[in-house]
Parts: structure tokens; C-alpha cells; sequence
């Protein structure tokens, strides 16, 4: 059951590269935020932003973030498993270069990660991720602002 909380984002903070860009933003929004990150990356400055750490176990911010996110929130992640777990419960998965994910392709983009998984179990692995890029940023900034401006004109 939904309570009538405002939208919140939900970010998948531990490789995050838009963690600055998301702040901005969501305050322009007034929208909440809290970075989910491991243990291992511990901030000891004291900030405005609400962090919560989770254990350093591969799924634990996957999964406190699964378990968490509701209805019309917004959640920023790479990970594939994750996004196809939000979207069919009508959150919104936007990655950190700016791609929207939506549930029509997620069986598509699962199917390409099993793929992947089953190359690099065979000793072939392709070259990585292409690096990070201000194009990437801008992209990233374009869709978050969409999606938070959407949900404002939905919730309010």
C-alpha cells in the first residue's frame, strides 16, 4: 500500500558519476534524495544529503534500494537486474549517462547481460564500459530534469 509521501530518489552511489548534478537538481525539485553506497564507501564529511550504507555483499544496495523505492520514485543506476525489478512497479530507472529504462526493453537488455555473463565465463571479455563522458553528463542532466519535472506535474 502506497502512502502519500512525496516522490524520492534513490541512487546506486558506490560508482556513481552525476552524484553533484543529482543533488542540484533534486533541491530545484524539492525532492528528497538518499544515496545507498557499501560500507567501504564510507564518507566521514558530515553533509545535507542522507546516505545510508549498506554491507559490502555485491547485492546490498541493489537490494535495500529493491526494497525501498515505491511507486513514482526515481532510482539512478547501472544495474540492469535492478532497473527491470523497478519498472515494472512504475519507477523511474534512469542510468548515470541518461538512459531511461523502460520495461518494454528489458528483456532485451537482460538477455545482452546474460550473454555477457556467458562470454566471460567462456575467458572471453569484451573491452568494458566506454569512459565517462561530459556528453554522458549532459545527457544524464537532460533526462533527470524531464523525468523529475514530469513527476512534479503528475504529483502535485
Amino acid at each position: 500500500m502506497q502512502n502519500n509521501r512525496k516522490s524520492m530518489v534513490w541512487v546506486d552511489a558506490d560508482a556513481c558519476p552525476v552524484k553533484e548534478e543529482i543533488k542540484v537538481i533534486s533541491h530545484t525539485y524539492n525532492t528528497g534524495v538518499c544515496y545507498v553506497a557499501s560500507y567501504s564507501h564510507y564518507k566521514n564529511d558530515i553533509t545535507d544529503e542522507t546516505w545510508v550504507y549498506v554491507d559490502n555483499a555485491k547485492e546490498s544496495a541493489d537490494l535495500y534500494i529493491l526494497n525501498h523505492a515505491v511507486k513514482h520514485d526515481v532510482v539512478v543506476t547501472q544495474d540492469i537486474g535492478l532497473a527491470s525489478m523497478l519498472v515494472s512497479r512504475n519507477v523511474y530507472v534512469l542510468s548515470p549517462r541518461g538512459k531511461q529504462y523502460e520495461e518494454r526493453d528489458m528483456e532485451k537488455s537482460l538477455h545482452m547481460r546474460y550473454l555477457s555473463a556467458k562470454e566471460r565465463r567462456r575467458g572471453n571479455y569484451s573491452k568494458g564500459p566506454k569512459a565517462f563522458t561530459n556528453n554522458d553528463r549532459e545527457k544524464f542532466i537532460t533526462a533527470f530534469e524531464k523525468t523529475l519535472s514530469k513527476l512534479a506535474g503528475i504529483l502535485d
